[in-house]
C-alpha cells in the first residue's frame, strides 16, 4: 500500500487539507470548519488515498481541537504542531508564498519528513475543564473591558456599562463556582488538587489551570520539559566571542499559563519557605528584581512538578535539601534571564460582590 499525508491548514470557518502521495502528487480541497466538513473530509479521503494518512496540523487553540479529535477518533494517526516549527520548515524550503492552500501543502510535506510524534486527545473532563478557564478568562476580559469604558464614559451611557458589568460579574462568579464543582466532581483531579493545596502560594485559580492544562505529569520526562511548555525555560544568545547576549525566557510555551504564574510566583516569594530562600540568594547575588520573579515562576513549576510526580504533599525539608531529582533545579547560573515581558502583568483578580 502507498502511504500518503494529509496537511491541514486550520481558519475559524474553514479548513484546507492538501493530500501528499508517495510519487509527491498533491490533492487539496477547501471544507467547512465543522461536523458537516468532517464528514465531507473523510468521504474525499476515502476517494483518495489507499491507506490511512498520517495527519498533521498546527496548533491552533479551539480552532483545531474538534478536527483533530474527529479525526483521532476515525482511526488517523495526528500530529499537532507547534506553528513555529511550520515557520522554520518553510524557511527552510525558501517558501514565499503565503496561502491557505500552499500552507496545507506546507504541512504536508513537514509531516512527511520530521514524522511528527502521534497526538492524542484530553480526557473529556480534562477538555471541559479547559473549556470553563476559556470561558472565565474570556469574561475577566470583557469586565476589564467594561471597567476601562466606565472610567472615560460620558453619563448619557454610564448606566449601560455598570449593567452589563453587574452581569458580568454573575457571569464570572458561576463559572468559578462550575470549575471547583467540577473537580470535585473527578477523584483524579480532586486528588491532584489536594496535593497542590499544600504548596504555599499555588490557589484555586492556578490549580485549576494547572490540572487542565498540565495535570498528567505522566506526559513529561522531568520537570523542566514542564518549564519549557510553559515557556519559562531559558533562551541563550551566544556566538564565539563576539556575540554574548543577554539570556531571556524563551516564551515559546503555553501564554495563558505562563501569565498565571506571575502572582503565584510573587505569593511564594513571601510565603512559600523554599522559594524565598531561593529568591533571598538571587537577591543576594545582585540579581534584579524581575529576574528573581522569573525564576521563582520556574522554581515553582519544579515543585509542581514533584508533588504531583510524588503523590506527596509539599514538605519544605525535602525540597530544601535536594531531596529527589524531582526538587533539583534552578541555580543562579541557570536563571540569567530576565522576564522580558513575555507575560501580561495580570491586573488583581476581579472578585465578584
Amino acid at each position: 500500500m502507498s502511504s500518503t499525508t494529509l496537511g491541514i491548514d486550520i481558519s475559524k470557518a474553514t479548513f484546507d487539507a492538501a493530500l501528499l502521495f508517495e510519487n509527491n502528487k498533491v490533492k487539496t480541497k477547501r471544507f467547512a470548519n465543522k461536523q458537516s466538513g468532517f464528514l465531507e473530509l473523510s468521504a474525499w479521503l476515502n476517494r483518495h488515498e489507499t491507506s490511512k494518512s498520517q495527519v498533521c496540523l498546527e496548533a491552533t487553540g479551539y480552532y483545531g481541537e474538534a478536527l483533530a479529535t474527529y479525526l483521532f477518533e476515525v482511526g488517523y494517526t495526528v500530529s499537532v504542531v507547534n506553528p513555529a516549527q511550520i515557520k522554520g520548515f518553510g524557511q527552510c524550503e525558501l517558501i514565499r508564498t503565503k496561502t491557505d492552500k500552499a500552507d496545507a501543502q506546507l504541512i504536508a510535506r513537514f509531516c512527511r519528513a520530521m514524522h511528527p510524534h502521534a497526538w492524542k486527545p484530553k480526557p473529556l473532563h480534562i477538555r471541559e475543564l479547559q473549556a470553563l478557564i476559556h470561558r472565565l478568562a474570556s469574561l475577566q476580559d470583557m469586565y476589564r473591558q467594561e471597567a476601562n469604558r466606565l472610567e472615560a464614559a460620558p453619563m448619557s451611557i454610564q448606566s449601560s456599562i455598570k449593567a452589563i458589568k453587574k452581569r458580568l460579574e454573575k457571569e464570572i462568579a458561576w463559572v468559578k463556582k462550575k470549575i471547583q464543582s467540577h473537580i470535585e466532581q473527578y477523584p483524579d483531579l480532586r486528588g491532584k488538587k489536594e496535593l497542590l493545596e499544600t504548596i504555599p502560594g499555588v490557589g484555586e485559580a492556578t490549580i485549576a489551570q494547572v490540572l487542565a492544562f498540565i495535570g498528567n505529569v505522566g506526559d513529561f520526562k522531568h520537570a523542566k520539559q514542564v518549564a519549557a511548555f510553559v515557556g519559562l525555560n531559558p533562551k541563550h544568545r551566544q556566538s564565539g566571542t563576539s556575540v554574548q547576549g543577554r539570556s531571556r525566557l524563551s516564551k515559546m510555551g503555553n501564554a495563558a499559563l505562563r501569565t498565571a504564574f506571575y502572582m503565584p510566583a510573587i505569593t511564594a516569594k513571601r510565603y512559600n519557605p523554599v522559594i524565598k530562600a531561593f529568591c533571598e540568594r538571587l537577591k543576594a547575588a545582585g540579581k534584579p528584581t524581575m529576574l528573581i520573579i522569573g525564576a521563582a515562576m520556574r522554581k515553582l513549576i519544579h515543585i509542581i512538578y514533584g508533588v504531583l510526580k510524588s503523590g506527596k504533599a509539599f514538605d519544605a525539608r525535602v525540597a530544601t535539601s535536594g531531596g529527589p531529582p524531582l526538587f533539583k533545579g534552578l541555580t543562579t547560573k541557570t536563571v540569567s534571564l530576565p522576564i522580558a515581558m513575555g507575560i501580561m502583568l495580570p491586573s488583581e483578580e476581579m472578585k465578584p460582590s
